[in-house]
Protein backbone atom coordinates (compact mmCIF):
# COMPACT_ATOMS: atom_id res chain seq x y z
CA UNK A 1 0.00 0.00 0.00
CA UNK A 2 2.71 2.60 0.90
CA UNK A 3 4.65 1.88 -2.21
CA UNK A 4 1.93 2.34 -4.42
CA UNK A 5 1.12 5.93 -2.48
CA UNK A 6 5.14 6.62 -3.14
CA UNK A 7 4.49 6.20 -6.95
CA UNK A 8 1.51 8.10 -7.04
CA UNK A 9 3.70 10.89 -5.64
CA UNK A 10 6.74 10.53 -7.37
CA UNK A 11 5.02 10.30 -10.61
CA UNK A 12 3.15 13.54 -9.68
CA UNK A 13 6.01 15.30 -8.77
CA UNK A 14 7.43 14.33 -12.45
CA UNK A 15 4.76 15.42 -14.07
CA UNK A 16 4.15 18.77 -12.72
CA UNK A 17 7.70 19.20 -12.60
CA UNK A 18 8.10 18.48 -16.38
CA UNK A 19 4.87 20.45 -17.30
CA UNK A 20 6.15 23.64 -15.29
CA UNK A 21 9.32 23.48 -17.17
CA UNK A 22 7.32 23.24 -20.59
CA UNK A 23 5.41 25.62 -20.01
CA UNK A 24 8.16 28.12 -18.59
CA UNK A 25 7.00 28.55 -14.92
CA UNK A 26 7.83 27.14 -11.66
CA UNK A 27 7.16 23.94 -10.28
CA UNK A 28 5.13 25.90 -7.42
CA UNK A 29 3.00 27.73 -9.81
CA UNK A 30 2.15 24.67 -11.41
CA UNK A 31 0.96 22.67 -8.55
CA UNK A 32 -0.45 25.43 -7.26
CA UNK A 33 -2.58 25.72 -10.61
CA UNK A 34 -3.20 22.27 -11.00
CA UNK A 35 -4.40 21.78 -7.29
CA UNK A 36 -6.77 24.98 -8.03
CA UNK A 37 -8.63 22.74 -10.34
CA UNK A 38 -8.35 19.75 -8.55
CA UNK A 39 -6.04 17.72 -11.48
CA UNK A 40 -3.66 15.93 -9.20
CA UNK A 41 -5.97 14.51 -7.64
CA UNK A 42 -8.49 14.20 -10.14
CA UNK A 43 -6.25 13.17 -13.49
CA UNK A 44 -2.90 11.98 -11.98
CA UNK A 45 -3.44 10.62 -8.85
CA UNK A 46 -6.63 8.79 -10.33
CA UNK A 47 -5.76 7.80 -13.59
CA UNK A 48 -2.01 6.68 -12.42
CA UNK A 49 -2.58 3.52 -13.72
CA UNK A 50 -3.39 4.31 -17.15
CA UNK A 51 -0.83 7.38 -17.09
CA UNK A 52 2.10 6.22 -15.45
CA UNK A 53 2.22 3.82 -19.06
CA UNK A 54 3.21 6.78 -21.13
CA UNK A 55 5.84 8.98 -22.21
CA UNK A 56 6.94 11.66 -19.98
CA UNK A 57 6.05 14.24 -23.12
CA UNK A 58 2.74 12.60 -23.57
CA UNK A 59 1.65 12.83 -20.04
CA UNK A 60 3.11 16.67 -20.05
CA UNK A 61 0.89 17.39 -23.23
CA UNK A 62 -2.22 16.12 -21.70
CA UNK A 63 -1.74 17.92 -18.49
CA UNK A 64 -0.97 21.39 -20.02
CA UNK A 65 -3.76 20.46 -22.49
CA UNK A 66 -6.37 19.58 -19.45
CA UNK A 67 -5.48 21.95 -17.37
CA UNK A 68 -6.19 24.96 -19.94
CA UNK A 69 -9.49 23.64 -20.35
CA UNK A 70 -10.84 23.30 -17.29
CA UNK A 71 -8.93 26.53 -16.38
CA UNK A 72 -11.40 28.28 -19.22
CA UNK A 73 -14.32 26.27 -17.63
Amino acid sequence: MKKCIYNKIHFAVMAIEASAKKAGTTGKSMHDRLKAQGLIHKRLFRHYDQLHTQSLEWVVDDTLMTLNNWEQE
